[in-house]
């Protein structure tokens, strides 16, 4: 669906104030998939709020309840994507509706909730057990990963002006070896050209997957035994990336936002001084989007390239501060938010019977205290330096995207090795 045009849009080249956020909604410009995970996100937040303000009352205990709330946040999630996709229609996003017709206004309209009802299916079946993780989860790291694949291999040829050549990289290569004499111009040209994707955006995407895999093994393990039965003793690990991708996700959110607020302030009031203090934007050269020249989101911006630091190292400076210090904030606060906690942790060691080694089962809190906001403070800064250097290097899909999708796919890795390891403990008991 993320290749699949919407047919009867007479234009999609306009300015996008949703660029930014579409690498976390798993959305793409012009096609089926323009919405994206939107709908399922907005109406599992909303159907939280109200919970959570005991404007609704749940019983997560009961079966009853948790179908109800569940088939409610359905209904909810088709009314969002019905709305959002006539408000997309309406505004003019694909052309002037009075010179689109109402033929094809309707026709878009209906092709934008087909497609999001199918993602919502898509998300419910993973969610009853017919695969593994969460459907908001896979929609993130595969259309990332489509993004990768496609510049790799994609066979589509651009003419910029020495001729026809392939978009994807790897298929770049072959073909520059192929009809160009010099060979050693060729390899240069596929390793470091600049108009489409090249082979070192290739590398330096291979090499930021690899490195964070080798930093997911990163962790302290926590000597824990029973206390109920004697002898019984396991480890807890705390990982290096103990909140996982959430202070990136929480990142690039808060960033997409104040660059969507700022887009549209600048384009409704370009004069008033406030507005241009948050954001002056101007477009891409040779794109439909707009990047921040001045201001706010200027500085919130990462460079394009690891020449372009040079040309203004103050914001890349001040960009850096930024995202280590919001990484690392956004992580530690989100062991309160997630109840992953130190305190939280040892309730559920006392909960298990189970106390840390060595240690009283007054003192558990002081220990993982020490420890879990710790490696999540340095998970939060390792994580933002990736991001930077992946944005430096020129990694496909963008630091955010590629730690996304790493993150998530590692996580998949992980519930299908515990999977494995149950069916075969499961089998070997049966024998």
């Amino acid at each position: 669906m993320s290749q699949v045009p919407l047919y009867g849009i007479m234009s999609s080249d306009s300015s996008d104030p949703l660029y930014w956020m579409r690498v976390i909604l798993a959305s793409n410009r012009g096609t089926l998939m323009e919405l994206g995970i939107t709908p399922i996100i907005t109406s599992g937040m909303i159907m939280q709020l109200l919970a959570g303000a005991q404007l609704i009352e749940v019983d997560y205990s009961l079966k009853e309840d948790r179908a109800l709330f569940s088939g409610a946040q359905k209904l909810l999630a088709l009314l969002i994507t019905f709305g959002s996709a006539t408000v997309a229609v309406m505004t003019g996003t694909y052309g002037v509706p009075s010179s689109l017709g109402a033929g094809i206004c309707l026709l878009l309209i209906i092709q934008l909730f087909v497609s999001g009802l199918i993602s919502i299916l898509l998300d419910e079946l993973l969610q009853k057990g017919y695969g593994l993780g969460s459907g908001i989860n896979l929609f993130i790291a595969v259309n990332i990963c489509e993004d990768i694949v496609w510049k790799a291999l994609s066979p589509l040829t651009v003419n910029s002006g020495r001729g026809p050549e392939f978009e994807g990289g790897i298929i770049g290569l072959f073909h520059l070896l192929i009809v160009r004499k010099n060979k050693f111009s060729a390899l240069f040209e596929a390793f470091f050209r600049s108009t489409m994707p090249n082979l070192t955006n290739l590398i330096a995407t291979a090499a930021v997957f690899a490195t964070v895999i080798y930093l997911q093994g990163f962790r302290v393990e926590i000597p824990i035994k029973s206390a109920r039965f004697r002898g019984h003793r396991a480890t807890y690990p705390v990982k290096l990336f103990y909140t996982s991708n959430m202070p990136i996700m929480l990142q690039s959110a808060l960033a997409s936002n104040i660059f969507m607020i700022s887009q549209l302030l600048y384009n409704r009031f370009p004069e008033n001084i406030f507005v241009r203090l948050l954001g002056s934007w101007e477009p891409y050269e040779g794109s439909s989007y707009f990047v921040p020249v001045s201001g706010l989101a200027y500085y919130m911006t990462p460079p394009r390239s690891f020449f372009d630091t040079f040309k203004d190292p103050i914001q890349f400076a001040i960009y850096v501060l930024y995202m280590v210090t919001i990484c690392a904030v956004l992580s530690r606060a989100w062991l309160d938010v997630s109840g992953s906690g130190p305190r939280d942790v040892a309730k559920e060691m006392r909960d298990q019977q189970t106390v840390i080694a060595g240690y009283r089962d007054t003192s558990m809190y002081k220990e993982l205290k020490r420890i879990i906001p710790t490696a999540a403070t340095t998970g939060g800064v390792v994580i933002a330096l990736l991001s930077i250097s992946a944005d430096l290097l020129g990694a496909i899909g963008s630091g955010t995207g590629i730690l996304l999708a790493v993150t998530i796919i590692y996580s998949y890795f992980e519930i299908f090795a515990k999977e494995q390891m149950a069916g075969g403990s499961i089998g070997l008991s049966s024998l």
